[in-house]
């Protein structure tokens, strides 16, 4: 048995996820394990090809789209969004960070790509969740994790959006999630279509993605793992909705985490990362755009204010960069995020390594949980 295996099959063993899978590519050795059950009610056995709500980890790929169209010159890093949004050209910021959601005051600049990019565009989540501009935000990220499709499509959303104050003016401060929403709706309308298709067209069909999208076809819900919360005893729970029908797109395809995959679909998106292109030497990205996205964009006082979901670390487009040898798999930059149902997904650039591990558990809090952290020590041993 593996030593990759035999890790995973201890936190199934102890209750903590009733199945995972993870995959470990480092100089030119590829390592994949699928343990324990993907439906625990059933015990259908998970599988390397199983299916996953990988929520976050959605956030690079929006990165990557919005990337393809820096390429092209459709748009630019310093472009102000109000171009494409203008429901975001004008925004409001509340005076203070702590002042009531009416006491506000003009945005002191447009938002740009970039601010968007870096998730400091001024909506979004700090370490202080009980703010008052925060709450309208959490309650919507809340709704839209337990009911996908009950989220209204983008020119709604964007509508809506606009009516909060943004908590920091743009470029002052990193903040958590909104940013690669607003992505992906910025995406689609320079495309011309639908965030769903350009993702589908421009990254999983070139890339070879073939089980990644916002829906699951009918054919593929068998390969789809059930999704697991826990009850206040600490209990695991089935996490109930309404509409559990898969196979049917929601009408927002959320840029932030709305993402279905596979522990190979995203090795094949890592391999982007890490040379711009597809396996047979296909180039998709360019080498700029590649470095920009897993560079740390962020001040050294961005990261201190951000420890709550980054750890020191750094974050470059749709990701965190680690800068700081904090832990032994904090390797000076290594790219990648994790995802709120039990995700995470690594590269790192300098070597080529790639780590992903896929569970079904809903993480309680923002930072990775002792299974993701044995992992990663496991990976670099």
């Amino acid at each position: 048995m593996s030593h990759l295996r035999e890790l995973l099959k201890a936190y199934v063993d102890d209750g903590t996820a009733p199945g995972a899978v993870a995959l470990v590519s480092s100089g030119g050795r590829l390592d994949v394990e699928a343990v324990g059950s993907a439906d625990a009610a059933e015990a259908a056995a998970m599988a390397r090809d199983s299916i996953f709500r990988v929520a976050s980890i959605t956030k690079p790929i929006t990165a990557a789209a919005a990337m393809l169209l820096v390429d092209e010159g459709r748009i630019k890093l310093e472009d102000p969004i109000g171009e494409w949004l203008p429901e975001l050209a004008a925004p409001s910021v509340v005076r203070s960070p702590d002042a009531p959601i009416d006491d506000v005051v003009p945005a002191e600049r447009p938002i740009t790509v970039f601010d968007l990019l870096t998730s400091r565009a001024g909506w979004g989540f700090p370490s202080d969740f009980s703010l008052p501009a925060v709450q309208p935000l959490l309650l919507a990220v809340q709704e839209g994790m337990r009911e996908p499709h009950s989220v209204p499509p983008p020119d709604e959303w964007l509508a809506q959006l606009a009516q909060i104050p943004m908590l920091r003016q743009p470029g002052e401060a990193w903040l958590y999630n909104t940013c690669s929403d607003i992505l992906g709706v910025l995406v689609a309308r320079v495309s011309g279509g639908s965030f769903s298709e350009l993702l589908a067209e421009r990254l999983f069909k070139p890339l070879g993605m073939r089980d990644t999208g916002f829906s699951v076809p009918a054919a593929k819900l068998g390969r789809l793992a059930s999704y697991y919360g826990r009850d206040p005893s600490g209990e695991l729970s089935l996490v109930e909705s309404s509409d559990r029908d898969w196979t049917k797109e929601p009408a927002f395809p959320s840029g932030a985490g709305g993402l279905l995959s596979t522990a190979d679909d995203w090795h094949a998106f890592a391999r982007l990362l890490l040379a711009g292109g597809t396996g047979d030497g296909r180039r998709i990205l360019s080498e700029e755009s590649v470095r920009a996205m897993t560079t740390d964009h962020l001040t050294p006082a961005q990261r201190a204010a951000s420890t709550l979901f980054l750890e020191g670390q750094g974050w470059g487009f749709g990701g965190s960069v680690d800068v700081e040898p904090i832990d032994p798999w904090n390797v000076p930059g290594r790219y990648g995020w994790i995802g709120g149902t039990g995700t995470t997904a690594h590269v790192v650039p300098a070597t080529g390594a790639v780590t992903i591990l896929l569970t079904q558990v809903a993480m309680t809090g923002p930072t990775p949980t002792p299974l993701m952290r044995d992992f990663w020590r496991s990976a670099v041993s």
